[in-house]
Protein backbone atom coordinates (compact mmCIF):
# COMPACT_ATOMS: atom_id res chain seq x y z
CA UNK A 1 0.00 0.00 0.00
CA UNK A 2 3.01 2.19 0.76
CA UNK A 3 4.19 1.26 -2.16
CA UNK A 4 1.66 2.00 -4.60
CA UNK A 5 0.71 5.74 -2.48
CA UNK A 6 4.30 6.59 -3.44
CA UNK A 7 3.60 5.63 -6.70
CA UNK A 8 0.39 8.12 -7.06
CA UNK A 9 2.37 10.72 -5.05
CA UNK A 10 5.33 10.84 -8.10
CA UNK A 11 2.48 10.23 -11.12
CA UNK A 12 0.53 13.12 -9.53
CA UNK A 13 3.40 15.04 -9.11
CA UNK A 14 4.94 14.42 -12.75
CA UNK A 15 1.28 15.46 -14.00
CA UNK A 16 1.51 18.94 -12.29
CA UNK A 17 5.04 19.47 -13.26
CA UNK A 18 3.80 18.65 -17.13
CA UNK A 19 1.06 20.91 -16.49
CA UNK A 20 3.12 23.86 -15.22
CA UNK A 21 5.35 23.78 -17.88
CA UNK A 22 2.40 24.04 -20.18
CA UNK A 23 1.53 26.79 -18.37
CA UNK A 24 4.58 28.52 -18.64
CA UNK A 25 4.70 27.80 -22.76
CA UNK A 26 1.37 28.95 -23.41
CA UNK A 27 2.14 32.04 -21.22
CA UNK A 28 5.53 33.05 -22.91
CA UNK A 29 4.43 31.89 -26.20
CA UNK A 30 1.72 33.47 -28.89
CA UNK A 31 -0.16 30.78 -28.32
CA UNK A 32 -1.38 31.16 -24.56
CA UNK A 33 -1.89 34.46 -24.64
CA UNK A 34 -3.79 36.63 -27.36
CA UNK A 35 -2.81 40.41 -27.88
CA UNK A 36 -5.84 42.54 -28.23
CA UNK A 37 -5.91 46.03 -28.37
CA UNK A 38 -7.41 46.52 -25.50
CA UNK A 39 -6.90 43.30 -23.71
CA UNK A 40 -4.98 40.06 -23.48
CA UNK A 41 -7.30 37.05 -24.41
CA UNK A 42 -5.98 33.73 -22.68
CA UNK A 43 -6.23 30.24 -22.99
CA UNK A 44 -4.30 29.93 -19.87
CA UNK A 45 -7.23 28.65 -18.13
CA UNK A 46 -7.54 25.06 -19.72
CA UNK A 47 -4.55 23.24 -18.33
CA UNK A 48 -5.49 25.07 -14.97
CA UNK A 49 -8.65 23.77 -15.15
CA UNK A 50 -7.69 20.32 -16.34
CA UNK A 51 -5.15 20.38 -13.58
CA UNK A 52 -7.86 20.94 -11.15
CA UNK A 53 -10.46 18.49 -12.27
CA UNK A 54 -7.36 15.60 -12.32
CA UNK A 55 -5.50 16.71 -9.56
CA UNK A 56 -7.84 18.49 -7.05
CA UNK A 57 -8.01 22.35 -5.86
CA UNK A 58 -4.86 22.10 -3.90
CA UNK A 59 -2.76 21.35 -7.04
CA UNK A 60 -5.28 23.43 -9.34
CA UNK A 61 -4.71 26.03 -7.01
CA UNK A 62 -0.94 26.16 -7.49
CA UNK A 63 -1.18 25.98 -11.54
CA UNK A 64 -3.35 29.31 -10.41
CA UNK A 65 -0.87 30.86 -9.12
CA UNK A 66 1.33 29.60 -11.75
CA UNK A 67 -0.86 31.38 -14.50
CA UNK A 68 -1.14 34.57 -12.48
CA UNK A 69 2.61 35.09 -11.74
CA UNK A 70 3.08 34.31 -15.43
CA UNK A 71 0.22 36.91 -16.16
CA UNK A 72 2.36 39.73 -14.28
CA UNK A 73 5.25 38.84 -15.73
CA UNK A 74 3.93 38.89 -19.00
CA UNK A 75 1.94 42.67 -18.85
CA UNK A 76 5.01 43.74 -17.31
CA UNK A 77 7.13 43.26 -19.97
CA UNK A 78 5.05 43.20 -23.26
CA UNK A 79 2.20 45.95 -21.54
CA UNK A 80 -0.80 46.43 -23.10
CA UNK A 81 -3.72 49.78 -22.19
CA UNK A 82 -4.57 47.59 -19.21
CA UNK A 83 -1.87 46.39 -18.08
CA UNK A 84 -1.77 48.42 -15.53
CA UNK A 85 -4.53 46.09 -13.94
CA UNK A 86 -2.59 43.26 -14.25
CA UNK A 87 1.11 43.98 -12.88
CA UNK A 88 2.01 46.45 -9.90
CA UNK A 89 4.99 48.06 -12.21
CA UNK A 90 3.08 49.44 -14.83
CA UNK A 91 1.27 53.11 -13.76
CA UNK A 92 -1.90 53.71 -13.69
CA UNK A 93 -3.27 56.31 -16.81
CA UNK A 94 -1.89 59.82 -15.59
CA UNK A 95 0.63 58.50 -12.46
CA UNK A 96 3.75 57.98 -12.36
CA UNK A 97 2.83 54.36 -10.30
CA UNK A 98 1.24 51.10 -10.64
CA UNK A 99 -1.03 49.79 -7.73
CA UNK A 100 -0.79 46.97 -5.31
CA UNK A 101 -4.52 45.83 -6.17
CA UNK A 102 -3.52 44.39 -9.28
CA UNK A 103 -2.04 41.81 -7.67
CA UNK A 104 -5.69 40.90 -6.87
CA UNK A 105 -6.55 40.73 -10.17
CA UNK A 106 -3.90 38.59 -11.09
CA UNK A 107 -3.89 35.96 -8.62
CA UNK A 108 -7.58 35.61 -6.69
CA UNK A 109 -9.32 34.84 -10.21
CA UNK A 110 -6.46 32.83 -11.12
CA UNK A 111 -6.65 30.83 -7.98
CA UNK A 112 -10.09 29.97 -8.09
CA UNK A 113 -9.90 28.62 -11.89
CA UNK A 114 -7.98 25.93 -10.01
CA UNK A 115 -10.21 25.58 -7.29
CA UNK A 116 -14.47 26.49 -9.01
CA UNK A 117 -13.73 23.06 -11.61
CA UNK A 118 -13.45 20.66 -8.79
CA UNK A 119 -15.68 21.34 -6.70
CA UNK A 120 -18.49 22.30 -9.67
CA UNK A 121 -17.30 18.46 -10.87
CA UNK A 122 -17.89 16.60 -7.65
CA UNK A 123 -21.36 18.42 -6.82
CA UNK A 124 -22.60 17.41 -9.46
CA UNK A 125 -21.08 14.54 -9.00
CA UNK A 126 -22.68 14.14 -5.78
CA UNK A 127 -26.00 15.79 -6.50
CA UNK A 128 -26.69 12.92 -9.52
CA UNK A 129 -25.28 10.50 -7.98
CA UNK A 130 -28.21 10.97 -4.75
CA UNK A 131 -30.81 11.38 -6.71
CA UNK A 132 -30.46 8.70 -9.25
CA UNK A 133 -27.49 6.17 -7.08
CA UNK A 134 -25.79 6.21 -10.63
CA UNK A 135 -22.18 7.32 -10.92
CA UNK A 136 -20.86 6.13 -14.73
CA UNK A 137 -18.65 7.84 -17.67
CA UNK A 138 -21.27 9.91 -19.24
CA UNK A 139 -22.30 11.91 -15.63
CA UNK A 140 -18.72 12.24 -15.47
CA UNK A 141 -18.14 13.75 -18.79
CA UNK A 142 -21.40 16.45 -18.28
CA UNK A 143 -20.12 17.26 -14.93
CA UNK A 144 -16.46 17.65 -16.44
CA UNK A 145 -17.96 19.95 -19.09
CA UNK A 146 -19.75 22.30 -16.50
CA UNK A 147 -16.78 22.83 -14.43
CA UNK A 148 -14.41 23.51 -17.60
CA UNK A 149 -17.39 26.30 -18.28
CA UNK A 150 -17.48 27.21 -14.55
CA UNK A 151 -13.57 27.30 -14.48
CA UNK A 152 -13.25 29.80 -16.95
CA UNK A 153 -16.15 31.97 -16.38
CA UNK A 154 -14.72 32.33 -12.89
CA UNK A 155 -11.38 33.75 -14.11
CA UNK A 156 -13.06 35.91 -17.00
CA UNK A 157 -16.12 37.53 -14.93
CA UNK A 158 -14.14 37.77 -11.30
CA UNK A 159 -11.12 39.43 -13.44
CA UNK A 160 -13.47 41.90 -15.33
CA UNK A 161 -15.21 42.04 -12.12
CA UNK A 162 -12.53 43.23 -10.18
CA UNK A 163 -11.10 45.82 -12.78
CA UNK A 164 -14.47 47.16 -12.47
CA UNK A 165 -14.60 47.71 -9.08
CA UNK A 166 -11.11 48.88 -8.42
CA UNK A 167 -10.19 50.69 -11.98
CA UNK A 168 -13.06 51.90 -13.12
CA UNK A 169 -11.66 55.60 -13.73
CA UNK A 170 -8.05 54.28 -15.24
CA UNK A 171 -10.15 52.34 -17.46
CA UNK A 172 -12.47 54.92 -18.82
CA UNK A 173 -9.34 56.84 -18.72
CA UNK A 174 -6.98 54.29 -20.61
CA UNK A 175 -9.59 53.87 -23.45
CA UNK A 176 -11.08 57.39 -23.97
CA UNK A 177 -14.25 56.69 -22.50
CA UNK A 178 -17.00 58.12 -20.13
CA UNK A 179 -16.53 56.21 -17.05
CA UNK A 180 -20.27 55.32 -16.96
CA UNK A 181 -19.92 53.18 -19.70
CA UNK A 182 -17.62 51.36 -18.18
CA UNK A 183 -19.53 48.58 -16.95
CA UNK A 184 -21.60 48.00 -20.34
CA UNK A 185 -17.81 47.70 -21.71
CA UNK A 186 -16.67 45.08 -19.39
CA UNK A 187 -19.79 43.67 -19.90
CA UNK A 188 -19.45 42.99 -23.27
CA UNK A 189 -15.82 41.95 -23.17
CA UNK A 190 -17.32 39.05 -20.33
CA UNK A 191 -19.49 38.06 -23.40
CA UNK A 192 -17.04 38.73 -26.21
CA UNK A 193 -13.92 36.63 -24.84
CA UNK A 194 -16.14 34.81 -21.78
CA UNK A 195 -18.11 32.78 -23.83
CA UNK A 196 -15.58 31.52 -26.35
CA UNK A 197 -12.89 30.84 -23.75
CA UNK A 198 -15.86 28.60 -21.62
CA UNK A 199 -16.30 26.88 -24.71
CA UNK A 200 -12.78 26.16 -25.70
CA UNK A 201 -12.07 25.20 -22.17
CA UNK A 202 -15.35 23.08 -22.37
CA UNK A 203 -14.34 21.56 -25.51
CA UNK A 204 -10.45 20.58 -24.54
CA UNK A 205 -10.97 19.50 -21.11
CA UNK A 206 -13.70 17.18 -20.77
CA UNK A 207 -11.74 14.80 -23.41
CA UNK A 208 -8.40 15.50 -21.52
CA UNK A 209 -9.40 14.38 -18.22
CA UNK A 210 -11.39 11.06 -19.29
CA UNK A 211 -8.15 10.50 -21.12
CA UNK A 212 -5.84 11.06 -17.97
CA UNK A 213 -8.63 9.66 -15.26
CA UNK A 214 -8.84 6.38 -17.89
CA UNK A 215 -4.86 6.55 -17.79
CA UNK A 216 -4.18 6.75 -14.45
CA UNK A 217 -6.73 3.82 -14.03
CA UNK A 218 -8.56 6.35 -11.41
CA UNK A 219 -11.54 8.45 -11.36
CA UNK A 220 -10.39 11.18 -9.35
CA UNK A 221 -7.34 12.33 -7.37
CA UNK A 222 -7.63 10.73 -3.62
CA UNK A 223 -4.40 12.31 -2.67
CA UNK A 224 -5.54 16.03 -3.15
CA UNK A 225 -9.35 15.09 -2.06
CA UNK A 226 -11.76 17.52 0.09
CA UNK A 227 -14.66 15.63 0.64
CA UNK A 228 -17.74 17.69 0.43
Amino acid sequence: MNTKKKQDKVRDQVILALFTAIVLLLAFTPFGLIDLPIIKATILHVPVIIGSVVLGPKKGAFLGFVFGLSSIIKNTTAPSLLSFAFSPFIPLPGLRSGSVLSLVICFIPRILVGVTPYFTVKGIEFIINKLTGKKNRAIRSAATTVGAVVGAFTNTVLVMGMIYLFFKEPYAAANNIPADTVLSVILGIVGTNGVPEAIVAAVITTPVCLALEKLTAKKTVQKDEIAI
